[in-house]
């Protein structure tokens, strides 16, 4: 079939490119697993799949990468079926289609490719994390002024507002590991969308591709994006929250906040102003992340209100959006993570500017509540009542401003010391007594940075049980599917048993045998596979999915 050159300029041309880019590896992945679960099964014979894994042998994907759509075929699916029926003939290199749609091998490439992205993102958190925590154990003692409705309001410690963020990220964790393990299922089976009547094993394929088990309804498994979109949500959450924390940064690198300093690498100068020491990192930052959230909400929007089915809305022309919105909100992370690594904070001048505003009347109000054992309200009223007359005479003490402002509330005045007064109102003091569950103080932030830590160390194992789980399946495909080439496939297949499957009740449950794999050297395999545990690593350092 020739398609309309029109057809061909507008969408085909780019979905071919994209789907090489993206989804050649996964495809050849499904088609190794694919064959020998066929083989397993006795749907197709042994020496048909030894000609069947010869002919995927021989796909050269650095060739099939160079090469540029010409509208013969009418996507990349049907170009490596071309290459692998010219290798083996029609009647050996059509059986490898049995039991299976491109439907079903669309929605698990999808699959495979999103969870990688998520674990790009989840890694690039964890550098965020750390580097906040690293300012968080420098920072602990560091008092600064806090603002409510953009106005000066209390004093606390810059370890306790980055704690925030911290805690912050660590819901982040939660949210998108849930959305790891509901896309981590593998659809393949569900063909067009009712399944087949051949004896396939969904369990087997699922282990060969590192899945932690088959999708449910066959309907669903192709229908459904839900998946997809709790990912995209759960990116766009973290995403809101970390624009807010970069505005403040922002703010805070300008002169007339001053609070900090980043590293010469994160800054640029003018070229007509030699003063200039822009924070260009940080608004990089900023854009790509606005630029992310906004791809996150197209991606919903492109579903919404599509027919419950197999429909094109939801794959090839939108997959490359979902990549560029995983990326884009991965370098926005990692931007932030490693400018903060340079981040300073000027705690004497913080410090010293910190009770400014009477950011501290609070503590007072709470003092004579305390000492005195009065309403908050009456206490309220006095410390306001104070504030009030000195900033009318600012020659009188505050303890005769305290005496007037109280006989005015409760008839009678009360006595404190100008020395016991500016105790009660530093900024210190107000930090220092505020030791309440995640409260500012400094022995209470320790004890939360510990546990943030802590929390981080069982993040990263999770992470590396989901990154080693794939490599062990990588590991394992490769062994079941180079059987293949002997002719005793069903020896082969039954002295290599696929381990059970172990549901995921929680968010690391999926991977209990997976850590132990962790320590297992990677083996040879077919050349198209997925992510070997060396490039799962190398994935924390630069999470862009790019071609292997």
């Amino acid at each position: 079939m020739r398609f309309a050159p029109e057809y061909v300029t507008s969408v085909l041309n780019d979905n071919f490119e994209d789907a090489k880019e993206l989804f050649l590896s996964p495809l050849m992945a499904i088609h190794y697993a694919h064959l020998t679960m066929l083989a397993a099964q006795g749907i197709v014979s042994a020496g048909d799949a030894h000609r069947l894994r010869e002919a995927l042998d021989g796909v050269a994907l650095d060739e099939v990468r160079q090469v540029k759509y010409d509208g013969s075929c009418e996507d990349l699916f049907f170009y490596v079926q071309d290459l692998i029926l010219n290798a083996c003939g029609d009647d050996v290199g059509g059986r490898l289609h049995t039991a299976r749609s491109r439907n079903d091998i669309d929605m698990t490439m999808y699959r495979m490719r999103q969870r990688e992205l998520i674990l790009g993102l989840i890694a690039a958190t964890f550098e965020l994390r750390r580097s906040l925590l690293d300012l968080i154990d420098r920072h602990r003692e560091t008092v600064f002024a806090v603002h409510t409705h953009t106005q000066r309001a209390q004093p606390t410690t810059v370890a306790h507002y980055l704690l925030a963020g911290v805690e912050q990220l660590e819901r982040d964790a939660i949210r998108l590991k849930g959305a790891y393990d509901r896309t981590n299922r593998n659809p393949l089976g569900s063909c067009a969308i009712t399944g087949t009547g051949f004896p396939i094993d969904r369990q087997l394929t699922s282990e060969l591709l590192g899945f932690c088990g088959p999708t449910g309804n066959t309907y669903g498994s192709i229908a459904t994006v839900d998946y997809l979109l709790e990912s995209v949500s759960a990116a766009a959450v973290l995403l809101t929250g970390h624009g807010r924390f970069v505005q403040d940064l922002l703010l805070w690198c300008t002169a007339e906040f001053d609070y900090v300093r980043f590293g010469e690498g994160f800054v640029q100068s003018s070229s007509i102003m030699p003063q200039k020491r822009n924070p260009v990192a940080i608004e990089h930052a900023r854009a790509i992340g606005s630029k992310a959230l906004g791809q996150a909400q197209a991606i919903v929007l492109a579903v919404h209100n599509t027919p419950f089915g197999d429909i094109v809305d939801t794959e090839d022309d939108l997959q490359p959006l979902v990549f560029a919105m995983f990326r884009d909100a991965t370098r926005a992370v990692k931007l932030v993570a490693a400018a903060l690594t340079t981040a300073e904070f000027d705690a004497e001048r913080l410090e010293a500017r910190a009770a400014d505003g009477w950011t501290t009347l609070t503590e007072l109000a709470d003092t004579l509540v305390r000492d005195q054992g009065l309403p908050f309200t009456s206490a309220h009223a006095i410390a306001k009542g104070l504030m009030a007359a000195r900033e009318c005479d600012a020659t009188q003490s505050p303890a005769e401003l305290l005496a007037q402002a109280s006989r005015e509330v409760l008839g009678s005045p009360l006595a404190y010391s100008d020395a016991a007064l500016g105790r009660i109102l530093s900024a210190r003091h107000f930090v220092n007594v505020r030791r309440t569950h995640g409260g500012p103080a400094p022995e209470e932030t320790a004890r939360a940075a510990r546990a943030s830590r802590q929390q981080l160390d069982d993040d990263e194992a999770w992470w590396n049980g989901a990154t080693g789980a794939l490599a062990a399946a990588e590991r394992k495909l490769a062994e079941r599917s180079a059987a293949l080439r002997s002719a005793s496939v069903r020896s082969a297949a039954a002295s290599a048993p696929v381990a059970p499957f172990h549901h995921a009740s929680s968010s690391s449950s999926c991977w209990r045998e997976a850590r132990a794999a962790r320590a297992v050297s990677s083996g040879a395999g077919p050349p198209c596979v997925l992510r070997t545990l060396t490039k799962w690593r190398a994935l924390r350092i630069l999470p862009r999915a790019a071609s292997e």
